[in-house]
């Protein structure tokens, strides 16, 4: 389906779980292509290796499934260092955020994300709608360090760039530990090179 709004968008619900659910497995293949080596390859998130961007993900996985039970405990959310095997860290997280995300009755539930304010509790549709654009780019953010190809539809793409152009720019995004750096204008750009751009990435960058 085409939305034409962000509030399109998040009226959708359980399509916009399914559309997030794409995202996190496009993800868990991505992961599934690394080797031990590739784990200190640069990323396009400045300053932070695969390894640092796999912990974040990880955390975050956990973090939003959290949420989605309605639990704020921010020690959820802060990373660990990986253990022996990466790929099936990463696989275990990513599948328990895709069956929190899958309860019955998960849209009706208000979640709490201590992560961006220690007191915020958001409704569940905008809690899925930023999970979901977090894993398009950082789908993209682990293909582009290890230089493989990133398949997304367009209608998946379509959705995220809605959400991706309601996420506020300015001068928040060059405070200490902002989630996305400033706007890179992108002309002529496909529709992922939008999204990437309005989220601080360069669609051009190369590890």
């Amino acid at each position: 389906m085409t939305y034409t709004s962000y509030d399109e968008l998040l009226a959708s619900g359980q399509e916009l779980i399914v559309l997030d659910a794409q995202a996190v497995r496009t993800s868990i293949e991505i992961v599934e292509q690394l080797t031990p080596a590739d784990l200190d390859r640069p990323t396009p998130c400045e300053g932070w290796t695969l390894r640092d961007l796999l912990e974040h993900n990880i955390a975050q996985h956990y973090g939003f499934a959290a949420a989605s039970r309605g639990e704020g405990d921010i020690a959820v959310w802060k990373t660990k260092p990986l253990g022996a095997d990466p790929i099936a860290e990463y696989r275990a997280a990513a599948v328990h955020v895709l069956t929190a995300f899958a309860e019955s009755g998960v849209l009706e539930r208000s979640f709490p994300v201590p992560e961006i304010m220690p007191d915020l509790v958001i409704p569940a549709n905008l809690g899925i709608s930023f999970h979901f654009v977090d894993y398009v780019v950082h789908s993209w953010d682990m293909a582009a360090s290890l230089g493989v190809k990133l398949g997304f539809d367009e209608e998946l793409l379509s959705a995220a760039l809605l959400i991706a152009q309601a996420v506020p720019g300015g001068d928040m995004r060059t405070q200490p530990g902002a989630s996305f750096a400033p706007i890179i204008e992108v002309t002529d750009g496909s529709t992922l090179d939008q999204i990437l751009g309005l989220l601080g990435r360069s669609p051009d960058w190369k590890a």
